[in-house]
């Protein structure tokens, strides 16, 4: 299959309604026993038994589209698969970019397989630093040297998409979108949050929307890996709220730093977090790629598209 038929304009962009996954790293490290040094799932593509727990976990998000009626996006396993965390995994370069490479492949056999044309596949970037922690300035022009190695060869493997998760600060999603558009693909550009609905650097999550498209605007923006009422804090009133087209939940109301020194997952109550979320809907009237991150699971997911 030709990759370069999937390159559409998004469906969640025009407001149809989109599945996204959950929290893969969570999902496979505390309900399949699967260690993953740095938080990195990337390496399970180059493992057979890996590629078919991978297959089994995105798998259940395609019956989720299916009874729901909505569209679906699948983000590869790369939010650790940049240089920084592949040198301390052992991937030299050249690995780095055959494993995003294969990620894509990995996503491109299951649609096929599962015979979802519309199955897009956004090509996942995380952050050069921690996913919590704000941690040193990241100039825009040295983050989009960083990320476009990266960047290259999820598009040259076929992605539809660049989905940036967990970012912590404005310059580096400026970056990013630099990054991304060369290679002629949609950027979406995803911040995480706060108690306070902050930004970890401390920036209103209104300004940081809004400094990003003074730079360069990407696609649209999403918000990832907090729980609902830790976002609700942070949308104040704005056009900027138009630019939320995705939502990433955390299942558990704790901070991040609480998360970090949790040794058990907090995966909540799915009902009592799809309602949370389903509260922030009057806030934000584009909102149409619903999913879940850490702590969630399929459970957390089918319930919020109520199946």
């Amino acid at each position: 299959m030709d990759p370069s038929e999937h390159h559409t304009a998004l469906p969640q962009s025009s407001g149809l309604p989109v599945v996204t996954d959950g929290g893969l790293e969570t999902d496979l490290i505390y309900h399949h026993g699967v260690e993953l040094p740095d938080f990195a799932a990337f390496p399970l593509v180059d493992d057979e038994r890996g590629r078919r727990l991978l297959l089994r976990y995105y798998g259940e998000y395609v019956d989720i589209a299916r009874r729901a009626g909505a569209g679906l996006q699948l983000e590869t396993p790369t939010w650790r698969a940049s240089r920084d965390w592949g040198e301390r995994l052992g991937y030299s370069a050249a690995e780095l970019r055959r494993v995003n490479r294969d990620s894509v492949a990995l996503l491109d056999e299951l649609r096929d397989q599962v015979g979802i044309e519309s199955l897009l596949i956004s090509g996942c970037l995380g952050p050069r630093g921690d996913g919590y922690v704000a941690g040193d300035v990241v100039e825009a022009d040295a983050a989009a040297r960083y990320h476009a190695a990266q960047i290259e060869a999820l598009a040259e493997a076929g992605a539809d998409l660049i989905t940036a998760l967990t970012l912590t600060g404005t310059a580096e999603a400026v970056g990013i979108v630099r990054a991304a558009r060369p290679v002629g693909l949609p950027v979406a550009v995803s911040f995480t949050v706060e108690l306070d609905g902050r930004l970890p650097d401390g920036t209103p999550l209104g300004a940081a929307i809004a400094e990003v498209d003074a730079e360069g605007a990407p696609d649209y923006f999403m918000v990832n890996c907090a729980h609902p009422r830790h976002i609700a804090a942070g949308l104040t009133d704005g056009s900027w709220l138009s630019r939320i087209v995705g939502l990433r939940a955390n299942a558990s109301i704790r901070s991040h730093e609480e998360l970090d020194a949790a040794t058990e997952l907090d995966e909540g109550d799915p009902v009592e977090l799809a309602r949370a979320q389903d509260a922030l809907r009057p806030d934000l009237p584009n909102l149409a790629l619903v999913g879940g991150c850490c702590g969630t699971d399929a459970r957390h997911v089918a319930a919020m598209w109520g199946v």
